[in-house]
C-alpha cells in the first residue's frame, strides 16, 4: 500500500507538474545561490534549495519526475509491445521464422545496450522521441521469450484450438484469447522492466547523453550536481532519493502483482 501510494503521488506530480512547480525551471535567482534546503539555514522561497544558477530545486525536481516518467512509461510500451508481437509472430509461423526471432533475441541479449546507446546517441544527436525510441528497445527479448513461450502453451490448450477450428483467424486467437490469458505475466515483466528504464536512462543522462537542457530529468540533475557534492550536496540528493524510492516501488509493486495474478503460486 505505501508503495502504490508513493507511486500514485509521483504520477499525480507529473501529471500536475505546471500547477505545482513554484518558479519556472529557467529562472535565476543568482541571490540564493546554492541555498541550502529548508531546516539548515534556507529561505522559505526554495524549501528543497537552489542549485549553482539559483534555480529552485524543487520546481526542478518536479519537472523532471514528468520527463522521467514519460520516458519510461514510452519506452517500456514499446519495449512490451514490440517484445510481444514478435514472440506471437514466432509462436504462430515456426520454421525460419522462429529461428530468425529467437536469433535476433540473442542479440539482443548479448549486446551491450549501453555501448550501443551511447554510439548512437553520439552520432546522431539527442532529441526527446529519438530517445525514447532508443530507450524502448531495451529489454523487448525479454518480453519477447515470454510471449512465445506462453503462446505455444497456449496454443497447446483446448481453448485455442477449439477457436481455431471454429474459423477464427489469427489475429482473432492471439489478440482475443491468447493475449487475454497471458496479459498477467506480460503486466508483471513490464513492470520490472520499469525501474531499469528509469535507471538506464539515469545513467545516460548522468553521462551528458541523455536529456537535454532546457529539458531536465532525475539523471540530468544527477548529473549537474555531481561537482557540488561536497559544497551543495542537496542538489543531488533530492534527485537520488526520488530515483530510488521510485524504482523500489515500482519492484514491489511489480512482486505483489505476480503473487496475485500468477495462479501457480496459490
Amino acid at each position: 500500500m505505501l508503495a502504490m501510494l508513493w507511486l500514485a503521488g509521483i504520477l499525480l506530480m507529473a501529471l500536475l507538474a505546471d500547477v505545482l512547480r513554484p518558479y519556472s525551471i529557467t529562472a535565476f535567482d543568482l541571490k540564493n545561490r546554492l541555498a541550502p534546503p529548508l531546516g539548515f539555514g534556507g529561505v522559505g522561497a526554495h524549501p528543497l534549495g537552489t542549485d549553482e544558477l539559483g534555480r529552485d530545486v524543487l520546481s526542478r525536481l518536479i519537472v523532471s519526475v514528468r520527463v522521467s516518467l514519460l520516458i519510461a512509461f514510452g519506452a517500456t510500451t514499446i519495449s512490451a509491445v514490440l517484445g510481444t508481437t514478435l514472440g506471437f509472430l514466432a509462436a504462430h509461423f515456426r520454421g525460419w521464422v522462429e529461428q530468425a526471432v529467437l536469433m535476433l533475441i540473442d542479440f539482443q541479449a548479448a549486446l551491450p545496450f549501453l555501448i550501443v546507446a551511447l554510439a548512437v546517441l553520439a552520432f546522431f544527436g539527442n532529441s526527446l522521441p529519438l530517445f525514447v525510441c532508443l530507450m524502448g528497445l531495451y529489454g523487448w527479448e525479454r518480453h519477447a521469450r515470454i510471449a512465445r513461450g506462453l503462446a505455444i502453451a497456449a496454443g497447446g490448450q483446448g481453448y485455442a484450438a477449439s477457436v481455431r477450428q471454429l474459423g477464427a483467424g489469427a489475429w482473432r486467437v492471439y489478440m482475443g484469447h491468447v493475449l487475454p490469458n497471458i496479459a498477467s505475466t506480460l503486466i508483471v515483466s513490464a513492470t520490472l522492466s520499469f525501474p531499469e528504464v528509469i535507471l538506464l536512462e539515469s545513467g545516460l543522462s548522468f553521462l551528458g547523453l541523455g536529456v537535454q537542457p532546457p529539458l531536465t530529468s532525475l539523471g540530468n540533475m544527477v548529473g549537474y550536481a555531481r561537482e557540488y557534492l561536497q559544497r551543495a550536496p542537496w542538489i543531488l540528493l533530492s534527485p537520488s532519493v526520488v530515483i530510488v524510492l521510485t524504482t523500489f516501488c515500482v519492484g514491489v509493486v511489480g512482486d505483489w502483482l505476480r503473487d496475485r495474478l500468477d495462479p501457480t503460486l496459490e
